[in-house]
């Protein structure tokens, strides 16, 4: 368990700021070097754990890269993948293991650090990753799978939990966008070294999917040692980290967030403390979202390359070096959104735009016979929903308040997530190509119930904003807070 923080005076603050940057002085404007402090740790933190974040939430978009692009290889037939639902199931089965482990890997994350912990797990995640270049059945796939899941679990909500503890509620949704951008950049990147792979196949006796395993596999193990150093720590053991925060920066970093939301210094940990969140209907509420996004996102990532060969009669190889442009694309809508979000401090209108946009990728997608209109739709939808990552998790995440609530929010809205991406996983269905209609509908509907879940959580949290301004009521049990939305 990380040691509670230590907060000071505000006038205790001004004096660690003035020595930090050597501006002491009597005639020294206080604010401009409070900010300029702030606006320092803010970089060093974006520079820190931004970047280690959207790496290691890569690998697990990576996972779905390496077995979506391998699907249009040899390995279905290879492994008797091919046959009946099994190549779903191997999928789903990931998703499974990752959600019965998700809530007690994110309390992990504050009970053992986040360096060791991610640390761990990603050293974990890529030795077994490297392992399935050298099963032989589909059975002995689907059981790494599992293990893989079990892994993976805590990546997701964990580093969700970590960044939202280190940035103000303004701040959160361009953060999260980077993460999401590193994410589909590595995706996008490894799509292109899987296609370079696939070229060796058949060298040293292995085909062309074992050596994407292999290598993706290695590198994820490398990456996990690393993470030891590169990731940092909670805000008020900041400066316990590697070459990271000074012990004033530290106590800075801590009191802004405190000053924030009030909620710094976790609780004791105990499970029925954790476990009583879930009595909060606005829980539900953000988990709903997060199935129905998933339901999109699942079905994208692991079938795009199979969409572009059955629905667009590509290649294999061209159906993988096709399937990485539209996340590179999806930079762009993502840091945007999210600029304006945090700017003008909106929440909900973000989410529908993105929604918005996702239904007209999907319909040009489904409906339109070019194959470049077509082609075009995969941007729109992936720019949509990989923008909406970064909206969805500042809309919680701005919402709760509490150290143990937003590990149990996180795990919750991750879990449900997960869900999301078993039922996405069999709605690309292979007998409907080119169209995939049963898809196209299913996305169009649920992105249409995610603004119909924004509209409700509108009127809920305006109604509650107004009876706290009137002092009627305290919002999360925190004087002065209020929704964002």
């Amino acid at each position: 368990m990380t040691k509670a923080p230590s907060f000071v005076r505000p006038e205790e603050v001004l004096e660690d700021v003035q020595d930090i940057l050597g501006e002491r002085g009597d005639n020294g404007d206080h604010n401009d070097v409070k900010v300029a402090l702030e606006r320092r740790i803010r970089l060093k933190v974006d520079l820190r754990l931004c970047s280690i974040a959207g790496i290691l939430c890569s690998l697990n978009l990576l996972d779905s890269g390496v077995i979506s692009s391998a699907s249009v290889t040899s390995m279905l037939s290879d492994l008797g993948l091919d046959q009946g639902n099994r190549y779903s199931v191997a999928i789903f089965i990931f998703t499974i293991a990752s959600i019965a482990f998700q809530l007690p890997s994110t309390v992990a994350v504050r009970t053992f650090g986040p360096r060791i912990w991610f640390s761990a797990i990603t050293i974990s995640f890529g030795i077994i990753t490297l392992c399935t270049a050298f099963v032989r059945t589909w059975r002995q796939m689907i059981a790494l799978r599992i293990l893989l899941g079990i892994s993976m679990a805590g990546v997701y909500p964990g580093l969700t939990y970590l960044i939202s503890t280190w940035y103000t509620r303004k701040e959160q949704q361009l953060r999260f966008a980077l993460l999401q951008s590193g994410e589909v950049i590595v995706l996008a990147t490894g799509g292109i070294v899987n296609f370079g792979l696939n070229q060796l196949d058949g060298y040293n006796g292995l085909r062309g999917w074992q050596w994407m395993f292999v290598v993706q596999g290695g590198v994820a193990a490398f990456i996990g040692i690393i993470t030891y150093w590169w990731m940092v720590d909670f805000p008020e053991n900041a400066h316990e980290s590697f070459l990271f925060l000074s012990p004033e920066e530290s106590r800075m970093a801590a009191t802004r967030i405190e000053k924030d939301r009030g909620d710094v210094e976790p609780s004791s940990f105990s499970w029925p403390a954790i476990l009583r969140h879930a009595k909060d209907p606005k829980v539900y509420g953000f988990c709903t979202m997060y199935f129905l996004q998933n339901l999109v996102s699942t079905s994208l990532s692991y079938f795009l390359p199979i969409i572009l060969q059955g629905g667009m009669r590509f290649s294999p190889d061209k159906s993988i070096l096709l399937s990485t442009p539209p996340y590179y694309y999806a930079v762009v809508p993502a840091i945007l959104s999210s600029l304006i979000g945090d700017h003008l401090q909106l929440r909900g209108p973000i989410i529908v735009f993105n929604c918005a946009t996702l239904i007209v990728g999907f319909c040009m997608l489904g409906f339109a016979d070019q194959v470049s209109v077509r082609y075009i739709g995969t941007f729109l939808a992936t720019g949509a929903y990989v923008a909406n990552w970064a909206a969805l998790a500042t809309y919680q995440a701005n919402n709760i308040v509490g150290q143990w609530k937003r590990v149990f929010v996180a795990a919750a809205v991750t879990a449900c997530n997960g869900a999301g991406g078993i039922a996405g996983s069999f709605i690309v269905r292979r007998q409907e190509a080119p169209k995939y209609l049963t898809a196209v509908w299913i996305s169009i509907g649920s992105h249409i119930l995610i603004v119909a879940c924004v509209a409700a959580f509108s009127l809920h949290f305006y109604a509650a904003n107004q009876l706290q301004k009137q002092g009627k009521k305290m919002i999360e049990g925190t004087e002065g807070f209020r929704f964002t939305y």
